[in-house]
């Protein structure tokens, strides 16, 4: 079974205005509403791609229920942690350029984090959990150890999607995949990168802390999958891009999901790919149709 979990979800209202004017009223042209953070975001394109899954982490309040609504209606499975505050809802508001504003997320006390831990305490050594985006700050800055911790005394794999020192300190674990950005692997060494070679140095340096696959996303250019033998470099489809949010967990999603599926690498790294393309293309996450559209057109070659 695949596990996604998410520390600090979110609704998602995604809010159109045709001419905004601070200050002053102003009328939305559209208005959507949809479940967030990374973790769930990954949930949902496994469902796309018929990839049985569970979402875990915290959710509360009315919002948390919406969310919980919203996943249940869509088939996936959940097994949250409710907690006493209310989940946070991240405004992304389209006038123009898009401007983000995130809620800070609830306060999680002691009792309820121990109840996400246990949960994870009974997993299986054939199961996967994928670790997704930020922690609350009241979990403190450990908790993500916590969670790989708990993951390898299962005897399960874990892949882990977030940044800076989490990442770092759960690299000597062997997490199945890391996947930043090009911007992030940067920021993660404190260097500057001008070529694909520099990626492929500074994505190299992660499986050699531990990690055993490496995806970078390199917006238009593309990205790389790094193996301990190989590297690989995918195209990316042509398109509008509409969205900012959700592609690279559309990536992990499509990646993780074929490659417990078929086994196959380069057939994992494609449709990773073309899932992060699909999600890029449209307003909400990529739809299986859209995926499958999109893969033919993901060209893949050994550098």
């Amino acid at each position: 079974m695949i596990y996604t979990v998410t520390l600090n979800p979110s609704i998602d209202y995604i809010v159109e205005v045709e001419d905004l004017k601070l200050g002053d009223l102003n009328r939305m042209k559209r208005d959507l509403k949809l479940p967030g953070g990374k973790g769930i975001n990954v949930s949902r394109v496994l469902n796309q791609l018929e990839v049985g899954n569970t979402a875990l982490g915290f959710l509360g309040g009315f919002t948390g229920r919406f969310i919980d609504d919203k996943l249940r209606e869509d088939g996936i499975g959940r097994d949250f942690v409710f907690v006493k505050d209310d989940t946070r809802i991240n405004i992304k508001l389209k006038a123009g350029e898009e401007t983000e504003i995130n809620g800070l997320g609830p306060v999680i006390e002691s009792q309820e984090a121990a109840k996400l831990l246990d949960k994870l305490s009974h997993l299986q050594p054939d199961d996967i959990v994928i670790l997704s985006g930020s922690a609350p700050p009241s979990l403190g800055g450990d908790f993500y150890q916590k969670l790989v911790q708990a993951c390898r005394q299962s005897g399960a794999e874990f892949v882990i999607d977030t940044t800076g020192k989490a990442l770092k300190e759960a690299l000597v674990h062997k997490p199945l995949l890391v996947k930043p950005n090009h911007h992030e692997l940067a920021e993660l060494y404190g260097v500057t990168i001008n070529s694909i070679e520099e990626i492929v140095l500074y994505g190299r340096k992660l499986l050699a802390e531990g990690a055993r696959h490496v995806l970078i996303s390199m917006a238009g250019e593309g990205a790389l999958l790094i193996t301990e033998n190989e590297v690989y470099r995918a195209t990316v489809p042509s398109g509008t891009v509409r969205n900012s949010v959700g592609a690279g967990d559309s990536m992990i999603a499509g990646f993780v999901g074929t490659l417990v599926l078929t086994g196959d690498l380069i057939e994992a790294f494609r449709t990773g790919v073309a899932s992060g393309s699909a999600t890029a293309f449209s307003d909400d996450l990529a739809v299986k149709e859209e995926i499958e559209r999109l893969r033919p057109q993901v060209d893949i070659t050994p550098l």
